[in-house]
């Protein structure tokens, strides 16, 4: 009897923000998002919340360390706004090489570390957006959430991430055959094409040829979350752009142009 070897993991999005307050308030107090874990790490520090369903949220904020200038770049001009997708995959050397055959070459592969191993694809090569693949033993360390996380608003699904594309063939190709989406032939509609993880992890890709040079750091990337809770303004907002749709529940979040 054969094992099946285990699938990617759409772990979580993370947000690069200035302030991490502006963070909780909004994806905290607004979306019901509760403490997960977070670190320092050099040059920068992470926090992440977790949903109802759907990939974790992971804030990401500069130190001053020297070693965070990636950060401050990324900062820089922009505010808050999406910085990178992860992925945990079983076999981190073997997603590599699947990443080579396609042309891809990964960056900032760090492999020396028995607990955490990690890649990077540049946004030139992962259709607009930073993609990290992690490969870990374990889980992380224990941590309590830090002074001034307020209580959390009702509960909510972080229940599809929207990513613009300027290639659809070629992003399903990725997150499909390397990262591990399962194709929803039922979902999407024309000039888009639909992804599930497990965990009720949803991605739509959807194919802008001409990207706004504006949006194209990010892909044009959007988030929606399910929640039950009349709208109501939050000081944290100003970083994001948000747009009510008509349907009941439902609200994008989507980072500044």
């Amino acid at each position: 009897m054969t094992t099946a070897t285990p699938a990617p993991v759409f772990d979580h999005v993370a947000i690069g923000t200035r302030a991490l307050s502006d963070g909780w308030e909004l994806f905290g107090g607004l979306l019901g998002g509760t403490w997960a874990y977070g670190s320092d790490q050099p040059g920068f520090r992470w926090e992440q919340l977790r949903f109802n369903a759907g990939p974790k949220i992971e804030l990401l904020t500069p130190n001053g360390d020297p070693r965070g200038a990636f950060l401050d770049r990324f900062l820089t001009g922009r505010d808050a706004g999406p910085h990178h997708f992860n992925f945990q995959v079983p076999d981190i050397r073997l997603t590599l090489d699947h990443l080579r055959r396609l042309g891809i070459e990964p960056v900032g592969v760090h492999l020396d570390r028995a607990d955490w191993k990690e890649a990077f694809l540049h946004p030139r090569d992962a259709y607009g957006i930073v993609i990290q693949v992690a490969q870990s033993s374990g889980g992380p360390p224990a941590s309590v959430p830090p002074a001034g996380v307020g209580t959390p608003g009702r509960p909510a699904d972080f229940s599809l991430i929207e990513h613009h594309v300027d290639d659809l063939a070629g992003a399903t190709r990725l997150f499909s055959e390397i990262l591990g989406g399962q194709v929803d032939s039922s979902r999407p509609g024309p000039g888009a094409a639909a992804l599930t993880w497990p965990g009720g992890v949803r991605l739509r890709l959807t194919e802008v040829p001409a990207i706004p040079p504006a949006a194209a750091r990010t892909g044009g990337v959007q988030l929606r979350f399910s929640i039950m809770r009349r709208w109501r303004p939050f000081p944290a907002l100003r970083s994001f752009r948000c747009r009510r749709v008509k349907r009941p529940r439902r609200r994008w979040l989507r980072p500044p142009e």
